[in-house]
């Protein structure tokens, strides 16, 4: 009896493992299959893979007779699943592709398409940029999966996606593209004649006529009627007026600045710097420095060293309040402000404190170069405990900077201006700078904040207090 039991399970499964064979290529669909328990098959152990089932068994490998319904179940499973990973990035048919947008970092959750760099009809190669998505804090382009062309914009501009979100979709072999015109929906816009005003004016003196007893009661007064005439001449017509929707960066530096205000006890004190002997210091060494390590010397990397001695001798400035506690950081990432066309943007130079000179310059000049090209990433921006701000590049002579939340505290750089100084007992000229330190009162006391700018001008007129640690 086992032997014939045996001959039908073998029986069944070759005609089983056929319809398998011929549904594995099929398109996933919600449809129930019946079986009843008597009919069996053979599920070959060592495999796992639907690939791997097969009406003979292999010899030496372990067999097990499971009922039909279960292995369909599980197949119908696995098509699921390799049909939806695929359908994400491109179409059933094979020839069309969707471009979709990208990861945006793990803090954004969404994003404004802001502008389409392509047009439906034209030729694109695999990761070129179609498309920018414009966040909080960084625009990121969507790229082309494939090399093809254009057939299609899903999204508009202005639409507000989120990752995974369908822009585009893109014909590798490009036939049935037509170029499209960019401009289609303008045309209606054109079409709307306003024949009703005509009339509407030709009723208006009539309202005017009634008012007149209203007008003629001043009149006996000896106050002189108002020249309305004359002070509308002076006022801009509208149609000099735009009105343009405020970027995301712009709304996310806006609200953020507002918050500092409504949140901190925002206090600034200021102080001067010679910069006499740290411009001796680049003068004399700048062309080795450049020879060294490739990169020009300048005042940032100065400002920076003298921020991160300050901070290891004020660590207060460098900590944040966390509701009821403070919260101490035992390093120091330094957040460089960079004004950039589309808005302000703040990278980050990661453990400051280990970084020489050379280091700092190079850090400064590819994050601002990111920066400035809009290729910046979320990471580069993420965190800092302490930010400079230099307003003398734009040449700012004084400022009182605003925080940068949730960061206590914020340096203020501006313009050097050749002042007459009073030098042991002589007026000479030298070359000075203000310098202001915003920060957060309520944690930050004004003896901390007064040491604290006091030790970067120290640094910065006698650079050797590094090499000393005086």
């Amino acid at each position: 009896m086992l032997g014939v039991l045996r001959r039908k399970a073998a029986s069944s499964a070759s005609v089983y493992g056929k319809s398998l064979y011929n549904l594995r290529p099929a398109v996933c669909a919600q449809s129930t299959f019946s079986a009843s328990e008597e009919e069996i098959m053979h599920y070959t152990r060592v495999f796992a893979n639907v690939r791997t089932f097969s009406h003979r068994p292999l010899a030496g490998s372990m067999t097990t007779l499971i009922p039909k319904r279960e292995v369909l179940a599980s197949l119908q499973q696995d098509v699921c699943m390799q049909m939806w990973s695929r359908s994400f990035f491109s179409s059933s048919e094979g020839d069309l592709v969707e471009a979709v947008v990208p990861y945006m970092g793990e803090s954004i959750s969404d994003g404004t398409l802001a502008a389409f760099l392509k047009k439906p009809g034209d030729r694109v190669e695999i990761d070129e940029p179609i498309a920018q998505i414009e966040t909080d804090k960084v625009t990121i382009d969507v790229n082309s999966p494939e090399a093809g062309v254009i057939q299609e914009f899903i999204a508009k501009e202005g639409d507000t996606v989120e990752p995974g979100t369908k822009v585009a979709i893109i014909s590798k072999s490009g036939e049935g593209v037509t170029h499209v015109a960019p401009s289609d929906e303008k045309p209606p816009r054109k079409t709307a004649p306003p024949p009703p005003p005509a009339e509407e004016k030709k009723e208006e003196p009539s309202p005017k006529v009634k008012t007149t007893p209203v007008t003629e009661r001043p009149k006996g007064s000896h106050f002189p009627p108002p020249k309305t005439s004359d002070a509308e001449l002076h006022l801009p017509p509208k149609e000099r007026e735009r009105r343009v929707p405020m970027t995301r960066l712009r709304k996310r530096v806006a609200t953020r600045l507002k918050d500092s205000q409504n949140t901190f006890a925002l206090l600034t004190t200021f102080n001067e710097v010679d910069m006499t002997n740290l411009m001796k210091l680049r003068s004399d060494y700048k062309d080795a420095f450049v020879e060294k390590h490739g990169v020009k010397l300048g005042l940032m990397s100065g400002f920076v060293k003298a921020a991160v001695s300050a901070l290891q001798k004020q660590p207060i400035v460098n900590a944040v309040i966390d509701g009821d506690d403070i919260i101490y950081r035992d390093y120091i990432d330094i957040s460089i402000a960079v004004g950039t066309p589309k808005g302000l943007v703040v990278p980050v130079l990661r453990h400051a404190e280990s970084l020489n000179f050379a280091e700092v310059e190079k850090e400064i000049n590819s994050l601002a170069k990111k920066a400035s090209d809009g290729t910046i990433s979320i990471d580069e921006m993420a965190g800092g405990t302490f930010t400079i701000s230099n307003g003398g590049v734009y040449g700012s002579l004084l400022s009182t900077p605003i925080t940068n939340p949730p960061q206590s505290a914020i340096l203020g750089m501006h313009s050097i201006v050749s002042r007459p100084m009073v030098v042991g007992g002589n007026v000479v000229p030298r070359p000075m700078m203000y310098i202001a330190l915003t920060y957060d009162h309520r944690l930050i006391d004004g003896r901390e904040a007064v040491f604290f700018l006091r030790r970067i001008k120290d640094v910065v007129e006698d650079p050797r207090r590094l090499l000393l640690d005086v």
